[in-house]
């Protein structure tokens, strides 16, 4: 089975199929990631929250693997780890094909098991199809609450971090047995081809490093394997590859509201009235608002089923550079069509810098799982360009002071732990960073958002 798998077609497909995956971070929208989420849709309908629209598929069976909270300490405490299984291309001798569900409900991955990657996979080499659901989300929850505590772990080594999600993958790889299969179907007496995007793309190299007794091969789609604090080039991968004369808009934008709000208290709240958030008291969250809808330009998909117009919707509404007039909104303060434009597209109320509101810690709030993952290990705060001639489409107010007071917001000290002042990115770079690489390990990447 292992050399026929090497010269498999099937091998191929790893190398030129991608998981499309989203992160659902609110990192990218600074402080002001809350208030995003509250709101349903943007006011040209698409989602702000990042978030990719699911394909109906048919229901595959959900199984639960017990798994112990912690790999490394003996706690006495298990949790439930949901996977599900498509057994319509399986016949003895085939491979199992995992894909790792990532930072969302693993029930949101349940298409590739009907029509994407791991149909195709198991399909071209009559395997086994799994997807596994990440520790904390979802309902593979192990806790009552998502407060500081509850997300770390006595031992220093936290509950979500590496270490411990890599492992319940390796054990249940190690120790599953499948419903109505009689073979034996462990890794590794079985190949097992393990298959992610983006962060779970991240995981599928770090278990191919990690495992490889246990992987036979591994496709990291996207994956962030190097992690950074400040992810300004997730901002300028839209601005040099969008439509241009949107960006011409947004710049001309951006340029015009950070020249306004650094002159004077009267210009800054001239501008601020124009996009109707004239109370939104703290410079920074406004400077954040206005670079929301760039989200919309990850939800971009060539298939329309799960793609988004969100992006082409904003940069209609921004109208064409050629149209572009000149309007005084005050003695001091003259602005272009473009301004009023993106004014009327955002004009909404946000609250500013309310701790509060991030401080909400029952099993509803989502939000916090990924986030915590970011304020301990990843990083990925999204941040103006470091050099101030560099073009940008956001504002310069976006630091990486800013964006990390979504840490100190949302994750107090705890009585057991404390998250860090900045993230241990190291914790995720030793593992290969940028020069990652294995036997089998397949690294594809895209240049994109």
């Amino acid at each position: 089975m292992r050399s026929s798998l090497r010269t498999s077609s099937a091998f191929v497909v790893l190398l030129t199929n991608l998981v499309g995956s989203v992160q659902s971070s609110l990192t990218t929208f600074g402080t002001q990631g809350v208030n995003l989420l509250r709101l349903p849709k943007s006011p040209s309908g698409g989602d702000v929250r990042l978030e990719v629209a699911a394909a109906a598929a048919p229901t595959f069976p959900q199984y639960n693997f017990t798994q112990p909270l912690d790999h490394f300490v003996d706690t006495g405490f298990t949790f439930n780890q949901r996977f599900w299984v498509s057994n319509r291309h399986y016949k003895p001798g085939g491979p199992v094909v995992v894909l790792d569900g990532g930072e969302t409900d693993g029930e949101d991955r349940l298409p590739f098991l009907d029509t994407g990657i791991v149909d195709i996979l198991t399909s071209a080499t009559n395997g086994l199809g799994v997807i596994l659901e990440h520790r904390y989300y979802g309902k593979s929850v192990p806790v009552e609450n998502f407060t500081t505590d509850s997300l770390r772990c006595a031992s220093a080594l936290l509950f979500v971090f590496v270490n411990h999600a890599l492992a319940d993958s390796a054990n249940f790889m190690a120790n599953v047995k499948f419903e109505g299969i009689s073979e034996d179907l462990t890794a590794p007496g079985t190949p097992w081809i393990y298959y992610g995007g983006s962060y779970a793309g991240a995981r599928s190299a770090h278990m191919k490093v990690l495992y490889p007794e246990l992987v036979f091969g591994a496709i990291a789609s996207s994956g962030v394997t190097f992690a950074t604090l400040k992810d300004w080039q997730y901002f300028d991968i839209i601005r040099q590859f969008a439509p241009s004369d949107c960006i011409q808009q947004i710049e001309d934008t951006i340029q015009t509201v950070d020249k306004y709000l650094t002159a004077s208290n009267s210009t800054r709240d001239t501008i601020k009235s124009a996009f109707g958030m004239k109370n939104l008291t703290n410079d920074h969250d406004f400077a954040s608002l206005l670079s929301s809808p760039l989200g919309n330009w990850q939800n971009n998909n060539w298939d329309p089923a799960v793609g988004s117009t969100g992006f082409a919707n904003f940069c209609s509404a921004l109208g064409s550079p050629s149209n572009n007039t000149q309007v005084k909104l005050s003695k001091d303060v003259t602005v272009s069509s473009a301004v009023l434009n993106y004014a009327a597209y955002m004009n909404r109320c946000f609250g500013t810098f309310d701790a509060s509101s991030y401080q909400v810690y029952d099993l509803s709030q989502t939000w916090r799982l990924w986030d915590f993952q970011v304020c301990t290990q990843w990083g990925f705060f999204s941040t103006a360009p470091p050099d101030p001639k560099q073009p940008r489409i956001v504002s310069k107010l976006l630091t990486l002071d800013y964006a990390t007071l979504l840490c100190k917001f949302a994750y107090p000290p705890g009585e057991h732990f404390t998250v860090p002042a900045l993230p241990n990115i190291t914790a995720v770079n030793s593992l290969g960073g940028l020069n990652i690489a294995g036997d089998r390990l397949a690294i594809i990447d895209g240049q994109g958002a």
